[in-house]
């Protein structure tokens, strides 16, 4: 994945400080790309983060949301918004949407980013990409869940002709599929 340097106010700490995608190498991490401060469902996305926010945490994952907001504007919106306060997730600045552009969410008819999410896995690799409508907020459970697939899958072995897999509708909890490659075919 492309690193990014960017400044990001942390709500927990009130605090503004530079940051770096690759500061988190060897954890997972979700960039949850968003329109802009002060809108409507991006107040209910970060909403719905906080919530699972602890489960993130409890998964070795960092939440980062980001917009072509500044920071200034995130700490007004954090200081502001009776849901977005409650929020600890940092808010990266993307002023000058280089880092929207570059991860593919700049929206050129509008200048502000897509609402979407990306998964990073420990070794900085793209794992999960997904784009919404900027008027559809993310389904947070979905994406938790889609974390904790990958995250299986990743720290599943795999052997000689033998694969890990995890099947559409799978819950946490579940065991992931072990599928023979060869022997496998067509009995699915």
């Amino acid at each position: 994945m492309p690193d990014f340097r960017a400044k990001a106010y942390f709500p927990e700490t009130k605090e503004i400080k530079e940051i770096k995608l690759s500061d988190y190498l060897s954890k997972w991490v979700l960039l949850a790309f968003y329109p802009g401060d002060f809108t409507f469902v991006c107040a209910t996305d970060l909403e719905a983060i906080t919530e699972r926010y602890n489960d993130f945490k409890n998964a070795n994952a960092v939440v980062l949301a980001i917009s072509t907001d500044s920071v200034f504007s995130h700490k007004a919106w954090s200081d502001t918004s009776p849901r977005v306060k409650k929020s600890p997730v940092p808010l990266i600045e993307d002023y000058q949407k280089v880092i929207s552009s570059t991860f593919g969410f700049l929206n050129s008819d509008t200048g502000a980013a897509r609402r979407g999410i990306i998964i990073i896995d420990p070794e900085g690799r793209l794992q999960y990409l997904a784009v919404f409508n900027d008027a559809l907020g993310k389904d947070i459970d979905h994406i938790y869940n889609a974390l904790l697939g990958l995250k299986t899958i990743h720290d599943t072995p795999e052997s000689a002709g033998h694969i890990c897999i995890i099947p559409a509708n799978w819950k946490p909890g579940k065991a992931p599929m072990e599928i023979d490659v060869v022997n496998d075919i067509g009995k699915l």
